[in-house]
């Protein structure tokens, strides 16, 4: 099965791209991976932005198991960005990749965002997964550093997604969605809350883009088996339909 609801990939006359992007928490692929690798295929996306990659022992080989699943390549990140990754499609072509390693809290876990700048169709993107920190200090410095890296990536349009670990009215949440589009609040689509995926009540994953990426629809898939959401992982996926223009 393959979501249908939301626009599908392609590129427009004019070379923008429609895409899809995934933004997803896999808890170090630790729950049914089946139904994992079904949630994903069913969303068929262009981009995915996991948290909580395998980080241990054969972590690359873990990776390259769910791209080969999901008809996806590994982008970036893994162990080397401490958990988020990235995976595409054939769709993008790699301009280039960047794991970064957050200044780290003593006591608290090493952080880090996996980055890339790709071109699908006419349209250069940079993309940038994070896991933000438990701790709301940190979280927040995080938050500034998450807006510094897309400034330093100096592309036209950018999508950042991942866990945040706080919902919007959290001070890191706004910190963002005051620089960049909150997806779900510019056009919601299919479900809200994402955690936990057993009985979901706050919305603290999300999918942001930079002005000028115009927001399709975004939100929780609906037409995914609730039995597979639920075995995945600990967290629902958020999926966004975006058309980014050409540049």
């Amino acid at each position: 099965m393959v979501i249908t609801a939301l626009p599908n990939s392609r590129t427009e006359p004019d070379g923008s791209a429609v895409i899809r992007v995934l933004s997803y928490n896999i808890r170090s692929m630790r729950d049914d991976r089946a139904a994992l690798v079904r949630v994903i295929r069913a969303c068929a996306p262009d981009l995915v932005l996991i948290q909580e990659a395998p980080r241990f022992f054969r972590w690359r080989k873990r990776a390259a198991w769910l791209a080969s699943r999901t008809d996806l390549v590994v982008l970036g990140g893994g162990a080397t960005a401490s958990g988020p990754l990235l995976l595409c499609s054939l769709r993008a072509t790699v301009e280039s990749t960047e794991d970064v390693l957050l200044p780290r809290t003593p006591g608290l876990h090493q952080r880090g965002f996996a980055t890339a700048v790709v071109r699908i169709g006419g349209a250069r993107i940079g993309v940038l997964s994070c896991h933000l920190s438990l701790q709301s200090a940190e979280r927040q410095v995080q938050a500034g550093l998450l807006l510094d890296r897309l400034d330093a990536m100096d592309v036209p349009y950018a999508i950042a997604a991942g866990d945040l670990n706080e919902g919007p009215g959290g001070r890191s949440f706004r910190r963002l969605a005051e620089r960049l589009q909150d997806c779900w609040a510019v056009k919601p689509w299919g479900g809200e809350h994402t955690s936990p995926a057993r009985g979901p009540y706050q919305r603290i994953d999300a999918v942001f883009a930079t002005e000028g990426v115009e927001v399709l629809g975004c939100g929780v898939p609906s037409e995914i088996s609730e039995t597979d959401l639920r075995a995945a992982t600990d967290h629902l996926p958020v999926l966004a339909a975006l058309r980014v223009p050409v540049a």
